[in-house]
């Protein structure tokens, strides 16, 4: 006969409360906007909150959930951009970094391979001619000497250039791994710079990532226009090197005299007391990469310009043994220690890296700065009103999907048909509660899954209920007409629902940006719909039939 044990009665009903607890802020969306806003805000600078910031946080409880559904480009209105990065200016930038020291090396040969000129050539390599062709294989070997090997996980035992004579020429170019590794370095810190301008402007949930190869994707909900986006993104981030007085107790530590306090990025509550006055700037940094200490351990080597490497090399001559601080955008990124004179404006940062977070952080200091240009290849603004009228739109389609199905199933099934319909309105709820809960962002292809849902859910409803009928003429009693009802139905919901379920996952990595919102709330909604019918819609009736105990009933 039925059974329904009280752990998993206690359990459905807690699963279905925390799901419409979830859900609850996105009813009360603007005030939990504000508070979540003035949350951040207050939280960014450490504590001390103004009496306006008070006041906003003091929209929403701050006992309740406050996570609210995102709103994508096409709902709140924004910015959308598509761009290509111009990588072959990187590769032009490091070989024009590698001639000093090419020059130099090659220097010290001079006595048997005789003068050395630079040639022009194409951009993406480096050629050099001595006066005695006879050498050429020496200056090869020479050049070859100052190949580094390269710091990824796909170009392990690489050099990272190539180096050949073609007659009394030696052409420098980079080989095809360092390419590889640069392109993907590249567009991390173009992504990286990216996403630090656009955050600093406190828009919510941006997409920001990378499409193919050389392009970005960038979609910024709540910003003006595609012209202010291009105009944020174009500015240089503030990268700073600077002497480290000591430690603070928090933010509101009062600075002395040409001080500062900086809070660490990678260190939450922590904060540096450092001297007004930077030793060098991100302006002056040449370049910055990955590399192995003299331990074998992952590292990140970093160059200066010659203004740059001077004050540098003078200040670390004089401060052996002190710590300092590199400082990007009022946070620190670290703060090494001067192990010894550092001349030549290049040095070495080393810490308890892996080769991923080496990589990282060499992306962070080289992110003063748009690596390469950026060529704009589609832009859009969305106006908010156009916004608005999606979300309208979106609930009017909601709404009337909603209401047919409830009509449908109330005329259809009767009493059995208006518990299903309250399972229906739990569904909705307990999908956005999900929504809520994983930070997702809705989209207008995100309603149009919902709505999709809204039709789909009742699919297990029609099932079980046209079993049971079945069940109900073969003159079983009415429990056992209930029990065998949902215990028939339930491979076809089963494979109905995965089918389903697999095509929304298959959607999800393939797709991206609509169709990826539009593959979120089906998969979704196919996990609340088959839990609100299996479970719900059954410990509704269960409860019902256990305090009725009709002798017969109506489907």
């Amino acid at each position: 006969m039925l059974q329904f044990p009280t752990w998993k009665r206690v359990l459905i009903w807690s699963v279905v409360v925390a799901g419409l607890l979830f859900a609850m802020p996105n009813a009360f969306y603007s005030r939990v906007e504000v508070h979540n806003d003035a949350v951040r805000a207050i939280e960014a600078q450490g504590g001390g909150a103004s009496p306006e910031q008070e006041a906003e946080r003091a929209e929403w409880p701050s006992w309740l959930p406050s996570t609210i559904v995102n709103l994508g480009l096409d709902l709140r209105g924004g910015a959308h951009l598509l761009a290509e990065v111009s990588v072959e200016d990187v590769y032009a930038d490091r070989l024009e970094g590698m001639w000093p020291e090419v020059r130099n090396a090659l220097r010290a040969e001079r006595a048997q391979i005789g003068t050395i000129r630079r040639q022009d050539g194409v951009s993406d390599e480096l050629r050099i001619r001595i006066s005695e062709p006879g050498q050429v294989d020496r200056a090869v070997a020479v050049v070859r000497d100052l190949a580094r090997p390269i710091v990824s996980l796909t170009g392990v035992g690489a050099s990272d250039i190539a180096v050949r004579n073609e007659g009394p020429d030696i052409v420098i170019s980079l080989s095809d791994a360092e390419r590889q590794a640069t392109d993907d370095r590249t567009m991390r810190q173009s992504v990286e710079i990216i996403r630090r301008r656009v955050d600093e402007v406190g828009t919510r949930e941006p997409t920001i990532q990378r499409q193919g190869e050389r392009r970005i994707l960038i979609q910024v909900p709540g910003i003006g226009s595609a012209e202010e986006l291009k105009s944020l993104i174009g500015t240089t981030a503030k990268l700073t090197f600077h002497p480290v007085i000591g430690r603070a107790a928090s933010a509101d530590t009062e600075p002395g005299p040409r001080e500062l306090i900086v809070a660490s990025m990678d260190e939450p509550g922590v904060f540096y007391r450092l001297e007004r006055g930077a030793v060098v700037t991100g302006e002056e940094l040449v370049d910055a990469q990955p590399a192995f200490d003299q331990n074998g351990r992952p590292a990140v080597n970093f160059r200066f310009n010659p203004s740059g490497a001077r004050k540098f090399g003078d200040y670390t001559a004089e401060n052996i043994g002190s710590p300092f601080a590199i400082v990007l955008d009022d946070q620190v990124i670290s703060a090494p220690v001067i192990q010894s004179h550092i001349p030549g404006g290049s040095g070495i940062i080393t810490g308890q890296f892996g080769v991923e977070e080496s990589t990282e952080l060499a992306v962070l200091l080289r992110a003063g700065a748009l690596p390469a240009e950026m060529v704009f290849l589609e832009e859009r603004t969305i106006g908010p009103e156009l916004g608005a009228d999606s979300i309208a739109a979106g609930q009017v389609a909601c709404l009337v999907a909603f209401a047919a199905v409830l009509v449908f199933m109330a005329l259809s099934y009767g009493w059995f048909g208006l518990i299903a319909n309250v399972a229906l309105i739990l569904n909705v709820g307990m999908i956005f509660g999900l929504l809520s809960l994983i930070g997702a962002t809705l989209t207008l292809p995100g309603i149009a899954g919902i709505v999709l849902t809204i039709g789909m859910a009742v699919d297990a409803n029609v099932l079980i209920f046209e079993r049971i009928k079945e069940e109900l003429k073969t003159a079983r009693g009415p429990a056992r007409a209930i029990e065998l009802g949902y215990e028939k139905a339930l491979s076809a919901i089963l494979d109905a629902n995965i089918t389903t379920f697999i095509t929304a996952l298959i959607l999800f990595l393939m797709g991206s940006g609509p169709v990826r919102g539009f593959a979120i709330t089906l998969g979704l909604g196919i996990l609340t719909s088959m839990f609100t019918a299996i479970y719900v819609t059954r410990l509704i009736i269960v409860t019902w039939y256990e305090r009725k105990r009709p002798k017969v009933i109506t489907v």
